[in-house]
């Protein structure tokens, strides 16, 4: 009799549990998340969405145009077919990859209000922008290798640093530069998102999307913030340690007006690194500092300031700091300006 009414007592809690079960499983398919909307910065009036979308779209413009030109003066020029150059034009598709990514579902967002990503499509921007993060690092990082070959070791420089070794070292850091956001992004996308989908960003921004995840994931965002500080720290380490390096080459063995050229054709590169790190290193580090504090809206900013500003004014440094460049970019200029004058006087003969 006992063993009856255990067995029966038995059936009856298992049976419980599996509705419990199904219950549960359902309600979780029925409130997944499977669209984010891009909210963008919060209480901004509906009266400047339309100015703002269209400083989004001049910085795009500008981005694209300005680094498509150096990428074409590099394609049709053979003389700017060098290392440097070849470090440079990655550079630039490397920043018109990021605004692509980036900047069309903002503009979207403030012009025609249209502010929703599927969930798989947030997944894929996430990535690609952290991919194109990476990337700016690694190719930095390639060019403080480039400068300190090419002071420290000048007559070895032609050898060990040619064409192909350059291709080989970007190629490198095109593809690398895809594991870490691949391993976080299959990651977060395995993570329950159940309950408010508004991304509080202009794009699909990790610990934005952290804060949707309906479980505890503070582990998850502790190392997402130590592996993006030890890539910045990492790669930063190599290039102090290459400029240094080519500090002490040059005051040990140049002389003054030998010095000068030296750290001229290395200032527009240091300038360069700087706009890219010194941003990201302020944004990352002010969350732990006592006495400084930064609402949504600030954060938003100044995040979205050391993405696009390195893209919107690289275009012009390479112009301005690089005697080269400005001179082949006037002569295509004047070139052109003569084909379309012959053009019309021929016309106008005829």
């Amino acid at each position: 009799m006992t063993d009856s009414t255990s067995q029966e007592q038995r059936k009856s809690l298992i049976s419980n549990t599996w509705m419990d079960s199904i219950s549960v499983e359902n309600q979780t398919t029925s409130s997944v998340v499977t669209e984010f909307f891009i909210v963008g910065f919060l209480g901004i009036q509906p009266e400047y969405y339309n100015l703002i979308a269209a400083v989004f779209l001049g910085i795009y413009v500008t981005v694209v145009v300005g680094n498509s030109v150096f990428v074409l003066l590099f394609v049709f020029e053979p003389s700017l077919q060098k290392p440097m150059y070849i470090i440079m034009m990655n550079l630039a598709l490397a920043d018109i990859g990021f605004c692509t990514v980036a900047l069309p579902k903002m503009i979207a967002r403030y012009w025609f209000n249209d502010g929703s990503v599927s969930f798989h499509v947030c997944m894929f921007q996430r990535l690609l922008i952290h991919y194109f993060a990476n990337l700016n690092f690694l190719i930095m990082m390639t060019m403080a290798l480039d400068r300190y070959l090419a002071i420290c070791f000048p007559l070895r420089y032609p050898v060990l640093m040619t064409n192909r070794t350059m291709i080989l070292l970007t190629g490198c850091s095109w593809t690398s530069s895809l594991i870490i956001p691949i391993i976080i992004t299959i990651q977060t996308s395995q993570m329950p998102f159940c309950g408010p989908n508004q991304i509080i960003h202009c794009y699909c921004e990790t610990l934005s999307l952290y804060s949707l995840v309906c479980a505890d994931v503070s582990f998850q965002s502790y190392v997402f913030i130590t592996i993006v500080m030890c890539v910045l720290a990492l790669t930063l380490f190599f290039i102090i340690f290459f400029y240094i390096n080519i500090v002490m080459s040059v005051v040990r063995t140049a002389k003054n007006h030998s010095r000068l050229k030296a750290f001229s054709t290395c200032a527009t590169q240091l300038c360069i690194i700087s706009i890219h790190y010194a941003p990201r290193f302020f944004v990352f580090t002010t969350p732990y500092l006592p006495n400084v504090k930064f609402d949504v809206n600030q954060r938003i900013a100044f995040t979205m300031f050391y993405w696009l500003f390195p893209p919107l004014v690289n275009p012009f440094m390479y112009f301005f700091r690089t005697k080269e460049i400005r001179q082949l970019f006037l002569k295509w200029c004047i070139q052109k300006n003569g084909r379309g004058h012959k053009i019309h006087i021929l016309s106008v003969s005829k």
